[in-house]
């Protein structure tokens, strides 16, 4: 991929020499300016102390509390109309880089989609490798402006399990009828076997237990789609992401419904000991998202999201998600969560998500700039669980040039879930981890 990046380095130099019209980002490719090739970069680092998990360990070595530094993301996209109603995006990128993760791995491909406007604004169709999602709104989110300093992970509800980080190989519709934007998608699910999860513990994907997991079977297709009536601004939909805040400079009201069904999609042992049953993986959920300004002439801005989702991975199914985990292992095999800051966000039950937050009046810091605190929850009620989970992350967002340049510090809160002497997993403790971002991009 290093490979990959200078070529993409050299070609933009080349159409700027060719051009000689670059703006905004954008290198022009007609004189009219219709046909243009833009150009991102965003880079996130996190500084953070994190209180692990009970059991944990750092090669091999116990660890109550770690501290590090790491890359969560770093991406470059390229992407616009480079052809007569056609739209190309690639975008390649590293996540979650730390001092336990392979060295040299390099930038990967995240995108590499284009598609066609059959019908200008109602009807696009497009292909390849792409995050266009169903579900809900942050099924496929832009990283870069997310308002708090993650988005809702268990949205990306098969993240590097069958997709590579959230991408797929697909092909969509997509497009824009009054109000109403929609997206539809067919993907193929990757293999299971080429998941980092299945690598390291391949016996929990081969051996049938009565717990629903992935099938290794050859999978089949995955239909995805997501509905939302835009009441006020209409949001762009060239690429698949959808923007967590405005900073107040649309004003959008927008509800949405989505679903994902994948037929055969898991399997586990029947209570009888003996038969396998196989089942659909079907996803449900319904959003509302708020963000509006609230004093133009002031700055201030009002942002606020809400869904509750339906997730049906089969019986008793849960999954933790560790983001850019400090520690890679544990002693402790009853703690559900594993290692470092892991927590099952992840299962079938049900989800309830908030976020809100409240942008303060622009320079309010003088030259340099304004603040955004924020809270965001979520409450999920999973089968396998004794207890509901319950995930916290607040903050502040000092937004010293909007997104472009912002620091965040917030507190994540997570429940520790352990098996009891009747086999049921339960809440114990609660962990903390506070962290530090600076964001920098255009």
């Amino acid at each position: 991929m290093k490979n990959t990046f200078l070529l993409i380095c050299l070609l933009a130099g080349t159409f700027s020499l060719s051009a000689q019209n670059f703006k905004d980002g954008k290198l022009f490719l007609n004189e009219d300016g219709s046909r243009y090739l833009k150009i991102t970069l965003n880079n996130q680092i996190w500084m953070r102390y994190n209180q692990n998990n009970p059991g944990s360990t750092v090669n091999g070595e116990p660890r109550n509390n770690t501290a590090d530094v790491g890359i969560r993301r770093s991406r470059m996209q390229l992407f616009g109309p480079v052809a007569y109603r056609s739209f190309f995006y690639v975008q390649i990128g590293i996540n979650n880089f730390n001092a336990l993760s392979d060295r040299k791995a390099g930038f990967f491909l995240h995108d590499a989609v284009v598609d066609y406007e059959f019908i200008p604004r109602a009807l696009s169709i497009g292909g390849g490798l792409g995050g266009w999602s169903g579900v809900s709104r942050f099924a496929s989110s832009s990283t870069s402006s997310v308002m708090g300093l993650d988005l809702p992970l268990y949205q990306e509800a098969t993240n590097d399990v069958t997709d590579q980080f959230l991408r797929k190989l697909e092909v969509y519709a997509k497009g824009k009828i009054g109000h109403l934007d929609y997206r539809i998608i067919v993907a193929e699910p990757m293999a299971i076997q080429k998941s980092a999860n299945y690598i390291a513990n391949p016996a929990a994907f081969n051996t049938l237990t009565t717990v629903s997991n992935f099938n290794t079977a050859a999978p089949q297709a995955q239909v995805q789609g997501y509905f939302q009536y835009q009441f006020f601004d209409e949001e762009s939909n060239q690429t698949p992401y959808t923007t967590g805040t405005y900073l107040g400079a649309k004003k959008v009201f927008n509800i949405g419904a989505g679903f994902l069904n994948q037929e055969k999609a898991m399997r586990r042992l029947a209570d009888n000991g003996t038969d396998t049953v196989v089942s659909a993986l079907r996803l449900l959920a319904v959003d509302v998202f708020y963000d509006a300004p609230l004093n133009q002439t002031k700055g201030t801005a009002l942002s606020a999201y809400a869904s509750v989702s339906s997730y049906d991975y089969g019986k008793n199914y849960v999954r933790n998600a560790a983001p850019m985990n400090p520690a890679n292992g544990s002693q402790l095999p009853g703690v559900l969560n594993g290692g470092g800051n892991g927590v099952p966000l992840f299962g079938t039950g049900t989800n309830f998500y908030f976020q809100g937050g409240y942008k303060f009046r622009n320079k309010l810091l003088g030259k340099m700039g304004t603040l955004l605190p924020y809270v965001s929850v979520q409450y999920s009620k999973l089968e396998k669980l004794a207890d509901p989970v319950a995930y916290y992350d607040c903050g502040v967002n000092w937004l010293i040039s909007g997104h472009n340049s912002k620091i965040s510090l917030a507190l994540q809160s997570r429940p520790v879930f352990e098996a009891n002497g009747a086999g049921e997993y339960v809440k114990t403790v609660r962990k903390n981890d506070i962290v530090l971002q600076y964001q920098v991009g255009f």
